[in-house]
């Protein structure tokens, strides 16, 4: 038996990642986004605003390098407020969702090599993409515990409760049908 999850499952699953987590922290003031990515955190992300802004540029450049386009410069999008932080995510996505659309069949397993930060990456597009993806939600993992850690919580991030592909939670529901 042969099970597929589609890359746009994935993608409407973090679409719905990416809208709880900008509602929620709408909710509450921008000064969440600063708050601190810990001690031991990667040196390049020092908060949780800038560890979004990194999902969202991660997601970006790899469109660029995918389109063979200079990388964009991100760094002048502010990762301490939550709508020009989410406004640049749904351009992200949007391009991202465009490149899906519009890259040639054949070339999806193609290898292709690409300068990384002084390093040789070589990966095709279709891992690329995948990666993309599961970075993303790598780090609404790490985001997630970050603020509960800082006493700040949310419910259900996890896919099983997402709509995508059907299905929901209802609460109080009648506990022998599960």
């Amino acid at each position: 038996m042969t099970i597929n999850v589609s890359l746009h499952e994935l993608l409407d699953y973090t679409d719905w990642e990416r809208k709880k987590w900008q509602d929620w922290l709408k909710e509450r003031d921008d000064a969440v986004l600063k708050t601190s990515a810990g001690p031991n955190s990667d040196e390049r992300f020092k908060t949780v605003g800038e560890v979004i802004r990194h999902v969202f540029s991660a997601e970006k450049r790899y469109v660029d390098r995918l389109s063979d386009r200079v990388l964009t410069d991100t760094s002048s999008v502010p990762a301490d407020n939550v709508e020009a932080l989410f406004a640049f995510g749904l351009q992200s996505r949007k391009e991202l969702r465009e490149l899906l659309k519009t890259f040639p069949v054949q070339n999806w397993d193609a290898m292709r090599e690409f300068d990384f930060f002084g390093n040789t990456l070589r990966a095709t597009p279709r891992k690329i993409i995948t990666h993309v993806v599961m970075h993303e939600i790598r780090h609404w993992a790490q985001i997630a515990t970050l603020l509960r850690l800082n006493g700040l919580t949310d419910r259900f991030h996890d896919f099983l409760f997402s709509p995508v592909m059907g299905g929901d939670l209802r609460r109080g529901a009648d506990k022998t049908s599960a």
